[in-house]
């Protein structure tokens, strides 16, 4: 049985993750800590609760050094500032973590890599099974659309209160799309349009963020061309989606050796 520390364990993924937990649907795992990083009393307050339903000797903390004895494995999907610092106590304590942040900077992806050398970990902006299987779909299908007049676009929409923009998973997949045609994302990013910006140059990918409601996650990626539109999609209806998923990807990466980061390609077999 592998004793799970959520971080992030307040807000609405981490209060996922420990319905999931406490329900057992991923076999192996335990709920044993929660760490509230906000400053928001009523998630402080119904902290890894649930209705009460929290199990007995789970440990509720608003600091994840007074908690990190208490699990094998954390999870974080808290926000995206201050993960160099949460990484390096984990890695000092020797706990393995699966990350689910997004809006990471440069510096915190490299924060990534540093910590994965000395603890097992993995990394996805998007713990959706089908989301991860969809990103190797768009690799495949940029390689094979490469030279062949084909636009690539990317749409997105999340619920009102989602932060950054474009999302972590519309990026993941321009990462894939991008790698696909044998292009640098950076290179190749276009975010939004307005204005006279001229014609669209074949070698573009173009991002489209859109806020509203209490949208879980909506993705499409859109091959262009004369005459014809391919479109892969995603829609997530649950966020129970992606906490069932990040559990998955805890019971893989126990007792994985370190060494560089895992991803959900990993979990699924796909490399």
């Amino acid at each position: 049985m592998t004793r799970i520390g959520l971080i992030g364990g307040a807000g609405r993924m981490g209060q996922a993750l420990s319905a999931c937990l406490l329900d057992e649907l991923v076999p192996g795992l335990k709920l044993s800590c929660s760490v509230d990083l906000s400053s928001n009393p009523q998630q402080g307050q119904d902290l890894g609760l649930l209705a009460g339903r929290a199990p007995a000797g789970m440990e509720l903390s608003s600091s994840l050094p007074d908690v990190l004895s208490e699990a094998d494995l954390f999870i974080d999907f808290s926000f995206h500032t201050g993960i160099k610092e949460r990484l390096n106590l984990l890695a000092e304590a020797g706990k393995s973590a699966v990350v689910g942040t997004t809006g990471l900077t440069d510096a915190e992806q490299q924060a990534l890599g540093e910590a994965a050398k000395r603890i097992p970990l993995l990394y996805a902006p998007n713990m959706s099974l089908g989301v991860n299987l969809l990103a190797a779909l768009v690799e495949q299908t940029a390689a094979r659309l490469k030279d062949q007049g084909y636009d690539i676009e990317i749409t997105e929409m999340h619920h009102r209160l989602k932060k950054d923009a474009p999302s972590g998973t519309a990026l993941f997949l321009g990462e894939a799309a991008a790698k696909g045609s044998g292009w640098s994302l950076p290179d190749v990013q276009k975010d939004g349009r307005s204005g006279m910006e001229g014609e669209r140059p074949a070698k573009e990918i173009g991002f489209h963020a859109l806020r509203g409601g209490d949208v879980v996650g909506d993705h499409t990626v859109r091959f262009a061309a004369d005459g014809e539109l391919l479109d892969l999609s995603h829609r997530a209806t649950r966020r129970e989606t992606f906490a069932i998923g990040a559990l998955k990807a805890a019971a893989w990466l126990a007792g994985k050796p370190s060494g560089s980061v895992y991803s959900m390609k990993d979990v699924l077999g796909l490399e």
